[in-house]
């Protein structure tokens, strides 16, 4: 009936699992703002995707299978924000208020962003949707509406370009300085 465009029967999955994979969801994260992010995203996905949603089991447990990657998803982005604090905090300079390390980063960061705004247009804003919005792979090819492959090759496009501009940004300012 899903197939089908009914409202009745999206409803009533919708009241049937909610509750469960919420419940699922605000145990691991221990947030229950995120974890209703997180059942709204997989209840707008099945939506979505009603009409070619192929699937070989039942529905709770694909239900299931969703929420347990979107958790995954924001375990190793908390954990990655995490790393990167940890990172930021033992570096030198990090927290004394030094104004040449404030302002050496600021440099790093706005040409970062030029160089961010010199790729072509898919490359562009997959590299934003992984890096700036912490997306996986399959939720930017979702979002796109392309393949995971093409996700892929546009993420490594990005990234190469932006290590060969960083590389000249660096060799310039071990050139200058």
């Amino acid at each position: 009936m899903l197939k089908q465009d009914d409202d009745g029967a999206f409803t009533e999955l919708y009241n049937r699992y909610w509750e469960k994979l919420l419940f699922v969801a605000g145990i691991k994260l221990r947030d229950l703002a995120i974890a209703e992010e997180l059942v709204q995203d997989i209840f707008l996905d099945l939506w979505q995707r009603r009409n070619t949603l192929e699937l070989s089991g039942e529905l709770s447990h694909y239900l299931a299978v969703c929420m347990k990657h979107k958790v995954i998803n924001v375990q190793a982005r908390r954990k990655r924000a995490l790393d990167y604090a940890q990172f930021a905090a033992g570096q030198p300079g990090q927290g004394s208020g030094n104004p040449e390390d404030w302002l050496r980063f600021e440099e790093l960061k706005d040409q970062l962003a030029l160089l961010v705004a010199g790729l072509p247009e898919r490359c562009r804003i997959t590299y934003q949707l992984s890096r700036d919005h912490g997306f996986s792979q399959k939720e930017i090819a979702l979002q796109l509406q392309v393949s995971e492959k093409a996700v892929e090759a546009n993420l490594s496009r990005a990234l190469k370009a932006l290590r060969v501009g960083l590389t000249r940004i660096h060799w310039m300012l071990g050139f200058w300085l």
